[in-house]
């Protein structure tokens, strides 16, 4: 008997956790009303430098993926004035659980879990702002980490954990990888060889009919890297050498399929 309960309230939260997953993957890329989205800073390596990068951080330095997003939309028919809205969120103190490098399908499928719950537990939204996706970004002092961490986006959950560096001279490119792993949460997906990092003709192309094909002007934001020949591609300086391509657009529910 009780084994038979423990089944059937084990069957509910399933069903209410796949229901729950469905209506966030419709309502995130319905389009009818902007995506809040707050940010949450982290000092992702417990530096000085990472500390104070942090107590500058304004709503306004996240504008210009707010604006990306809007002119990218209009691109495809979207008249909605900022899609996305970003705002700061409150300083999280506490470290994500980390994804170990090795992981297999269990180990990722048991970290992403961890995550969920982990984000459920120290997001507070935003004073007078509902949320609809939560980016936790540890920033990384780059003199102390010149390489980071990967960085993910996941739909369930509609959250990301995006490692980025503490130093205004690279708030550019950082805004690249926050907008990438964004779209991750609404179902785009990445458009380069995981081995190379070379973005995937045609789909990682942002212009994939161009004449030479190389070098290429832009970065396709899900291709992540500005194709210089067959063989090089360069990160981008700034969302003002991204673009958002047609499989991507449809992914997110900005285009036909």
């Amino acid at each position: 008997m009780w084994l038979r309960i423990r089944i059937v309230v084990l069957l509910l939260i399933l069903a209410f956790v796949a229901l729950n997953t469905y209506f966030d993957r419709v309502y995130s890329t319905d389009w009818n009303m902007p995506l809040r989205v707050a940010v949450y800073p982290i000092n992702g390596d417990g530096s000085e430098e990472s500390e104070r990068f942090l107590t500058r951080l304004t709503n306004d330095d996240f504008r210009a993926i707010e604006s990306f997003f809007e002119s990218e939309a209009q691109d495809y028919g979207l008249t909605m004035e900022r899609p996305i809205h970003m705002v700061l969120g409150p300083r999280i103190r506490e470290l994500p659980p980390v994804l170990a490098p090795n992981a297999n399908v269990l180990g990722a499928a048991w970290w992403s879990l961890r995550a969920r719950y982990w984000a459920w537990r120290v997001a507070e939204p935003p004073d007078g702002f509902g949320t609809d996706i939560q980016l936790f970004v540890l920033y990384h002092d780059p003199k102390r980490s010149p390489a980071l961490p990967h960085s993910v986006g996941l739909r369930k959950g509609l959250f990301g954990i995006v490692n980025v560096f503490a130093d205004a001279r690279m708030m550019g490119s950082n805004d690249v990888v926050i907008a990438h792993e964004l779209l991750h949460t609404l179902g785009a997906s990445d458009k380069y060889d995981p081995t190379t990092g070379l973005p995937l003709y045609p789909a990682g192309y942002a212009e994939p009919d161009r004449e030479p094909l190389h070098p290429q002007e832009y970065a396709e934001l899900m291709g992540g890297r500005i194709p210089i020949s067959e063989n090089r591609a360069e990160t981008p300086a700034s969302l003002n050498d991204v673009l958002i391509g047609p499989e991507t657009a449809a992914e997110i529910g900005w285009a036909e399929e």
